[in-house]
């Protein structure tokens, strides 16, 4: 799902490419680059996993446990543009090193947490390193793998990814229920350490991969295209994780079911999520507008259903499957036209992208546990979501597509027209 955003530096990476270079290690590379983002999507959505047990543990309430998963979220909406600025100069290997160690090092102190404020510190700092982490993968991957392979190279990098969701996540949950929830932490952070070992291994030592000055990319947070999109993403996604960082509570008290169904649910939204992410990336590649505005809209009628009707199992499922699967199909189209927006700025603006993301992580966290602390029910975070995915729909129509985009309304109603009216799901 990330891979648009940094098409333009994987370009760029891509013609320093040396020849003659072993397929072997190659594919070693690219593995331990995979490795390393599943070791980041375990620890990232694991945590959702696993509110119920830390906040029992450290005896607060579930809304106030939801701020560790919110810390993690600002953690990235920070770290993304902050260390990939500070880290410009600095070799992406060297990089990369550094931000998988952050990451162990995070994890051993989420791990060891002693109350409620460490754990919410511990999982800041670990959340530092996702955005730049990804930044610079796809730098290192698209100069391995040479022109016309980068894309491909870094989009099986994001697979481990998806991966975490489908198969990580749902593990780490089900270790965090038999042998606590700092066992959770442990395992992330031992999978770090694997992944740090195979990078300090297997990542080139070149000159090749040398960082650049980012007073270029800089420039482009002048463009209001830029914060127009951000507030778009932030704003709009935020309903998927109105939902996955509750879906603990979802099963278990709504649904009145034991923990050991929660790891199901959590594989379901994942394989939802690859569902997603594999056509939304076909739609943006064709259409400027279409995935956004159906993953949006989509999501909306989706949560109404969960709303009201989520306490049973046979609504919850295969609501978790469309949520994950509408809000992933939005996402690529929304890093394409954020690249648009400065297309001389990619690295900032894969940097932008993911901080935008993980805003709208923060945004749905703290909306669902608002609506729990003022006593809503469990299944109420669902409309905390349909509220803001419903004022990100509206400000895409109202402010991108009819403003600096689509220009006048009345264009927007044409092209509206136009686009569901030809929309077949497979297009040749």
């Amino acid at each position: 799902m990330i891979h648009e955003a940094y098409a333009a530096q994987c370009a760029q990476a891509e013609s320093r490419h040396e020849t003659g270079q072993e397929p072997r290690r190659g594919r070693l590379i690219l593995f331990a680059l995979a490795f390393g983002t599943f070791a980041i999507g375990t620890g990232e959505f694991g945590s959702n996993g696993i509110i119920q047990l830390f906040s029992a543990s450290l005896r607060v309430d579930v809304p106030t446990a939801t701020w560790a998963v919110t810390a993690y979220a600002i953690g990235v909406m920070l770290g993304s543009p902050l260390i990939t600025i500070a880290a410009a100069r600095l070799n992406r290997r060297t990089v990369l090193l550094l931000l998988m160690a952050g990451f162990v090092l995070g994890n051993l102190l989420s791990a060891a947490a002693l109350d409620i404020g460490m754990l919410i510190g511990a999982r800041l700092l670990t959340g530092m390193v996702q955005g730049a982490y990804f930044g610079a993968g796809a730098v290192v991957a698209a100069y391995v793998f040479g022109p016309g392979r980068g894309g491909k190279a870094f989009a099986v990098v994001m697979s481990g990814l998806t991966i975490a969701t489908v198969v990580g996540s749902p593990l780490a949950t089900l270790l965090g229920q038999h042998a606590g929830w700092r066992a959770t932490y442990l395992l992330v952070a031992g999978t770090g350490a694997l992944a740090l070992a195979a990078l300090t291994a297997w990542l080139p030592r070149t000159r090749q991969l040398a960082g650049a000055p980012v007073r270029q990319e800089l420039q482009a947070l002048r463009r209001p295209g830029v914060w127009l999109m951000m507030a778009v993403a932030s704003l709009g996604i935020s309903s998927i994780f109105a939902v996955y960082t509750f879906i603990g509570p979802f099963v278990t008290t709504a649904a009145h079911r034991g923990e050991s169904v929660v790891p199901i649910g959590l594989a379901v939204f994942g394989l939802g999520m690859a569902a997603g992410n594999a056509l939304g990336g076909q739609l943006a590649d064709r259409h400027s507008s279409r995935g956004l505005v159906l993953g949006y809209a989509g999501t909306l009628v989706v949560l109404v259903v969960l709303g009201l009707g989520g306490h049973r199992l046979a609504i919850l499922f295969p609501g978790f499957f469309c949520v994950g699967a509408l809000m992933m199909m939005a996402i690529p189209t929304i890093q394409v036209r954020l690249t648009s927006a400065a297309p001389q700025a990619p690295t900032l603006m894969g940097a932008l992208n993911l901080a935008a993301l993980n805003l709208a992580n923060a945004l749905g966290a703290l909306g669902g546990a608002l609506t729990l602390s003022l006593g809503f029910g469990t299944l109420s975070t669902v409309w905390a979501g349909f509220v803001l995915t419903a004022a990100g729909l509206a400000l895409f129509l109202g402010a991108v597509v009819a403003g600096p985009v689509g220009g006048r309304f009345s264009e927007l109603l044409s092209a509206a027209r136009h686009d569901f009216g030809d929309f077949e799901l497979c297009d040749d």
